[in-house]
């Protein structure tokens, strides 16, 4: 379960803002703070604060002067901006610092939920990978994916009958971790035919790559289904 700390002088916002928090899986608000001096103590308890929400425009106070102080000194956690203020200016600024997104009030639930869902979902990842293809750091920085066209086209030297027989495989063992030599065994295909459809269905998000290192420190990649894109693979078998 991932913290949120909401920091907001409105109570009514802030209360709003936990509840909706509370509706999102994996994350639960661990407080609020109606000032930033209320921040900056609930920030040295404990557990940890994986995220904050934060106001600009309180009373006395601008938010900006705690994110600058945050990174200032380095303090490792993330940033949401949630405020009225929507000048070029303080946007700029929010950004400059680093925050990881910014939601101009007032704003609809679905926009709230699609902030803290993509940001739960780029924290978990940076946790549990050790290293990354450069797909997977452009779908980490950008959040981009192959778009529908490129997704049927096939690169040169892959045919739709072997892609098939792998993605059937891939398919009846949805959640099996397996080697490229691991695969080709098992669909009797060379390894280096199979190494192909494999960094292909890793680049289209079909398939989760991770790096393991063996005894002779020679990198072994390894892949897994990405239960999300199970559709996706659908349309290869």
């Amino acid at each position: 379960m991932m913290n949120v700390l909401v920091v907001d002088d409105d109570a009514m916002v802030a209360e709003l803002n936990r509840c909706y928090i509370n509706q999102i899986s994996g994350l639960t608000c661990c407080g609020t703070a109606s000032t930033l001096q209320q921040a900056k103590e609930r920030l040295q308890q404990e557990p940890p604060v994986d995220l904050i929400l934060l106001d600009i425009y309180m009373q006395q106070e601008n938010g900006l002067d705690l994110l600058a102080e945050l990174r200032h000194s380095a303090y490792a956690v993330d940033v949401i901006i949630i405020s009225s203020a929507a000048d070029a200016a303080t946007i700029k600024t929010s950004l400059n610092y680093g925050v990881v997104d910014y939601l101009i009030k007032p704003f609809q639930f679905s926009r709230f939920e699609e902030a803290l869902t993509h940001w739960r979902q780029k924290r978990s990842q940076m946790d549990n990978q050790q290293y990354y293809q450069q797909a997977e750091l452009d779908r980490l920085i950008h959040g981009r994916a192959a778009d529908a066209g490129e997704q049927k086209r096939l690169p040169k030297g892959l045919t739709p009958q072997t892609l098939r027989t792998l993605c059937q495989w891939i398919e009846a063992h949805p959640d099996s971790e397996f080697s490229t030599d691991e695969l080709a065994a098992e669909v009797n295909i060379s390894r280096v035919s199979c190494r192909k459809y494999l960094i292909w269905l890793a680049e289209i998000n079909i398939l989760f790559t991770t790096i393991h290192y063996g005894a002779t420190g020679r990198p072994v990649y390894r892949y897994r289904l990405q239960a999300e894109y199970h559709s996706l693979l659908k349309q290869y078998c």
